[in-house]
């Protein structure tokens, strides 16, 4: 696991609690501290985590933000352990309507997740809607651009000179913008 400070200093007592915590979510199957990017930061008296986690076939990321880094820490591990079984859930889900087309529940497990899900659970994962458009070739600062004055928080273009690979733009929480490129 790798833990990075940006404008605050881990200590070692930070590091103990943030692994001791961690290596609860590893009774997930798909899970390893190997492969997890811890990041603390503090601004303004606002102390903020964000963990990000690659697993076999997703990729896991929860941010948290407090005026304590140990409450951050603790925020963040119980939104990551709801999105683990909720990742879990719908792997399982998939699992069961392969096989049981007419199946549409998902059994959770474990007493803690009934203290935020149901035993039984439908989730609906239906596709409500379908865009399709061209993609105009665009400069990074006309697409920031276009999606300001489409007032989304998210805008699909490529660049001039690529070959037809599609980037994405989006607004973060903090107010910057984020780009999201193939490999």
């Amino acid at each position: 696991m790798l833990i990075r400070g940006d404008n605050v200093c881990v200590t070692e007592a930070l590091r103990n609690v943030i692994h001791k915590k961690m290596s609860r979510l590893e009774k997930h199957t798909s899970f390893s501290l190997e492969n997890t990017v811890v990041v603390l930061n503090v601004t303004k008296a606002v102390h903020r985590i964000e963990v990000t986690i690659k697993c076999a076939a997703a990729l896991i990321r929860a941010e948290e933000a407090s005026d304590d880094m140990y409450a951050a820490i603790d925020l963040v591990i119980e939104k990551l352990d709801k999105q683990f079984r909720r990742y879990k859930c719908r792997v399982n889900r998939r699992v069961r309507h392969e096989a049981n087309p007419r199946t549409i529940q998902c059994e959770c497990e474990g007493a803690s997740a009934t203290a935020t899900m149901t035993k039984l659970e439908e989730i609906d994962v239906e596709v409500e809607r379908v865009k399709r458009f061209a993609l105009k070739p665009m400069f990074l600062e006309e697409a920031i651009l276009q999606m300001e004055m489409l007032g989304h928080n998210f805008f699909v273009f490529k660049m001039p000179d690529d070959d037809d690979q599609a980037k994405i733009i989006y607004k973060r929480k903090d107010g910057r913008i984020g780009l999201i490129e193939p490999q």
